[in-house]
């Protein structure tokens, strides 16, 4: 079970990735990756106010997630190239995080728009699914998907997620409420 110790400098390694809980001195860098990526990723997400591309709201949200990682209710990952440590490609994040008999938490993620394609999602996210089940000890990582979104479901498929049923108008995603498929990811060593 997950020991509680403090994630602010927690570094996670694959081949070819550095996966990283940030602090808000990486604003700039997050902010430049929202930036690069807004119209890539408005199909995929939740409406962002006028006020979430500035420094200012990005040090804020990375300040909240920092309170969220170090409370045990969540952890996002920053994914960076190994050859490139000052430009950020995406993020994997694992969210509300339910501990007792449930142990279960839903999966996130989001990719570069010059990255996608290269495997890079996969390895990210196969390095989170170990964390969560080895460190935190979880026994289930919850996905929902759009059906629309062929790529994120081949990711998931990949990894050996399960189709568990149809979410309908599960989320309001651009102005717009979306049904999702969910998918699901059991730790079978619990």
């Amino acid at each position: 079970m997950f020991d509680g110790g403090n994630l602010m400098q927690k570094v996670y390694e694959t081949e070819r990735l550095i996966l990283k809980v940030l602090d808000k001195s990486y604003a700039k860098l997050v902010l430049d990756y929202y930036l690069r990526n807004k119209l890539f990723l408005e199909p995929w997400e939740p409406l962002k106010s006028r006020g979430f591309y500035t420094k200012q709201y990005q040090e804020e949200l990375l300040d909240n997630e920092l309170f969220y990682i170090n409370s045990k209710r969540s952890l996002r990952l920053w994914i960076f190239k190994k050859e490139d440590s000052s430009r950020i490609i995406g993020s994997v994040s694992f969210s509300n995080i339910v501990w007792g008999a449930f142990l279960s938490c839903y999966l996130g993620y989001k990719l570069d728009k010059d990255e996608i394609n290269k495997g890079y999602m996969t390895e990210a996210i196969q390095k989170g699914i170990e964390v969560m089940f080895n460190e935190f000890g979880l026994h289930r990582i919850e996905a929902n998907i759009m059906p629309k979104n062929k790529p994120s479901l081949r990711v998931v498929e990949k990894l050996g997620f399960y189709y568990e049923g149809l979410a309908y108008k599960y989320l309001k995603i651009n102005g717009k409420w979306e049904d999702h498929i969910h998918m699901v990811l059991l730790n079978e060593s619990l």
